[in-house]
């Protein structure tokens, strides 16, 4: 790999750094969502604090943000479908996610990551992660947690890569994939432990759809 594409990490990780929540929130509500709720900027956060309509505008862009970073690949000259290509894209992607729980313009205090982390994998794997969704939604509408949910359908991801479309041999599951996807599984289990915990105990908030909060939207008008 020429050198000049190592110039693409640090611009994946700028990308990652761009806070919809954190963003959002101070520009048209004049408020810090890492202030409120459960102080993590993500979506799930700004549902509770600000409404439903913010909470899927940062959704959204923090999955673009991993779309985005993972496709810088298509900069490089590396054949798309081979080893080198994948970790090009895992090491884009990651960097990414480190921008979003690192965001180097909102003092290194972010989120999660998850939303983001879900636009690297759709990227790199489409087939597997729409499925994974597909298990995250049937979680959600049966618990009303979002944690959870995500817990279950990231983890079931190196499951799908592994054993149902790395066994039919298809183009770009290499064996850096392979890996890659029980890491992910394995840190998504140890990013939520405090959900976890809260599950177990009962004391996790569930999902609640609630509108914008007219009272924060005052604070700048």
């Amino acid at each position: 790999m020429n050198p000049q594409y190592l110039l693409l990490i640090p611009l994946a990780y700028i990308i990652g750094s761009f806070s919809g929540a954190i963003s959002l929130g101070k520009l048209f509500y004049g408020v810090d969502v890492r202030d409120y709720g459960s102080k993590n900027p993500g979506a799930n956060n700004v549902q509770r604090v600000l409404g439903w309509q913010p909470a899927l505008f940062v959704f959204v862009f923090d999955i673009l943000k991993g779309v985005a970073a993972v496709s810088l690949v298509r900069f490089t000259s590396l054949e798309q479908g081979t080893n080198l290509y994948v970790i090009a894209q895992i090491v884009l992607g990651t960097a990414s996610v480190a921008g979003h729980i690192f965001p180097l313009f909102f003092g290194f205090k972010g989120g999660k990551g998850v939303a983001t982390l879900t636009g690297v994998l759709w990227a790199i794997h489409p087939p597997a992660v729409l499925i994974c969704f597909s298990v995250f939604l049937v979680a959600f509408t049966i618990t009303r947690y979002v944690s959870f949910s995500a817990i279950i359908g990231i983890t079931l991801f190196p499951f799908f890569v592994n054993l149902i479309f790395g066994k039919f041999g298809q183009e770009g599951v290499t064996i850096t994939l392979r890996l890659f996807s029980i890491a992910v599984a394995i840190i998504i289990w140890l990013t939520h432990l405090s959900n976890i915990k809260r599950i177990i105990s009962g004391t996790e908030e569930k999902f609640r759809l609630k509108r914008a909060d007219t009272s924060l939207r005052r604070k700048i008008l």
